[in-house]
């Protein structure tokens, strides 16, 4: 049974941080490319970082560039993102993807908003 738990998310005032997780499990990790996406209240949903599966490569989007890490440990099965200098157009419910070809798995998603 494949599963992807994210964890992490939670209420931060603006500049602050937070990490994410997301646990795989019931498939090869490591043979799976990974990324966060987000979708903010009312808006569609967009890719924030993307990771490939050795973790060579790593790809973001504009608007998080310098601020956010994606990361993984293959060893673990796990995922992260460390989020710097969070602001509130930041706010979003947070899912992690797996994807190798036409397989594509999703996390049920974590919520993080940014507000003072």
């Amino acid at each position: 049974q494949v599963q992807l738990v994210e964890s992490g998310g939670g209420l931060v005032q603006p500049g602050g941080s937070l990490r994410l997780s997301c646990a795989a499990s019931g498939f090869t990790f490591s043979d799976y490319a990974m990324s966060w996406y987000r979708r903010g209240s009312g808006k569609t949903r967009e890719l924030v970082a993307t990771i490939s599966s050795a973790g060579g490569s790593r790809n973001y989007r504009n608007s998080v560039k310098g601020r956010f890490t994606i990361s993984r440990d293959n060893s673990k099965n796990t995922m992260y993102l460390q989020m710097n200098s969070l602001k509130p157009e930041d706010t979003a419910v947070y899912y992690c993807n797996a994807i190798r070809g036409p397989v594509n798995y999703w996390g049920q998603g974590t919520q993080v908003t940014v507000s003072s």
